[in-house]
């Protein structure tokens, strides 16, 4: 008996383990609390932070040593994903040492970003000035692409009733 409930505790953790889902970037150390439109204004106060931040990349740019995205950033859902159905947080930078290849980080797709809060840089939407926090990145967690309607159908099913086949 007791070999039987050892079975099915391991079964059920197992079981529960695999449902998990998202990138399990550590928050040890992290500021949860800030967003990218307060870090923007705040730098002298949170410089050298580590923020664990998501969005849509709005723009990607490959420089001589290193790759440059643009985010709109998110809040973070339980498994760590951008939200894209709340309110968007201000936008960021987060500078890759090395080469992202610019077509898979695109326009569009969603990141959840750990690193370190570094400066703001100057910039423009539009012809609007736009003050952005730059994040050196320690992690990018790119997320695959699916459709919300995926997203949302598991595949399981539960349910009660009677199957008839004529």
């Amino acid at each position: 008996m007791a070999k039987t409930h050892r079975f099915s505790s391991l079964a059920c953790a197992l079981l529960l383990a695999a449902c998990a889902s998202g990138p399990g970037i550590s928050t040890d150390g992290a500021n949860q609390t800030v967003t990218p439109s307060q870090a923007s204004v705040e730098m002298d106060v949170l410089r050298g932070d580590q923020v664990l931040w998501g969005g849509t990349i709005v723009n990607s740019t490959n420089l001589e040593n290193s790759t440059r995205l643009e985010v709109l950033g998110y809040p973070l859902d339980g498994s760590q994903r951008p939200d894209t159905s709340a309110q968007p947080t201000g936008r960021f930078l987060t500078m890759e040492k090395g080469y992202l290849e610019t077509v898979d980080y695109g326009q569009g797709r969603l990141v959840t970003i750990k690193g370190a809060l570094n400066e703001t840089q100057k910039g423009a939407i539009g012809e609007a000035d736009y003050t952005y926090p730059v994040v050196q990145a320690d992690r990018i967690y790119l997320w695959p692409e699916e459709s919300d309607a995926a997203r949302r159908d598991s595949g399981v099913n539960f349910g009660f009733g009677i199957g008839i086949l004529f």
